[in-house]
């Protein structure tokens, strides 16, 4: 399956979506293709530009106090699949709250971290402090890039100007 980067009207990277859902907001007015293919798009009744990079003609306002949801695949990927109390990449990765939700602890991004098997039993159901435990990187809520990262199979070559300012 073939996918089309959506750029908000500021050139901020949003999405991605199906060439389909691009050319419909190219057709309705709604996007401008920046970045084409080489090949048309065909149909029925004629060929069009096969768009690769979009760009919204209006300014969506994303808001930033929405968060998008906590999934492990986002959660390994923004820890770059490693244990963040020890270091480590083999073994079974799990999530670890870091303030235990049993001690008032939310699933939110600044307390959910990637943490291997053997890391997250000896924290158990404790403060870092308690588990004498520390932390090698601060959790936070990642980048948008990194949904786009995920939902692409791979990233496009030509993807990655639009990509890299946004990091």
């Amino acid at each position: 399956m073939q996918h089309v980067l959506v750029l908000n009207a500021s050139y901020e990277p949003l999405n991605v979506c199906t060439v389909r859902r691009a050319h419909v907001l190219v057709f309705k007015g709604k996007a401008e293709v920046v970045e084409q293919l080489d090949q048309p798009l065909r149909s029925a009744s004629g060929s069009f530009i096969w768009p690769h990079v979009i760009r919204l003609l209006h300014y969506v306002r994303v808001p930033r106090a929405i968060q998008r949801k906590i999934s492990r695949r986002a959660l390994f990927a923004r820890d770059g699949h490693r244990c963040v109390y020890c270091g480590t990449t083999s073994g079974r990765l799990t999530l670890d709250h870091v303030v235990p939700r049993s001690k008032g602890g939310e699933s939110v991004w600044e307390n959910v971290v990637t943490a291997c098997a053997p890391c997250n039993l000896r924290k158990g159901d404790r403060t870092l402090e308690q588990a004498g435990m520390e932390l090698a990187t601060e959790p936070r809520p990642p980048a948008p890039v990194l949904f786009i990262k995920l939902a692409a199979p791979r990233i496009p070559q030509g993807w990655t100007p639009y990509l890299a300012t946004a990091v």
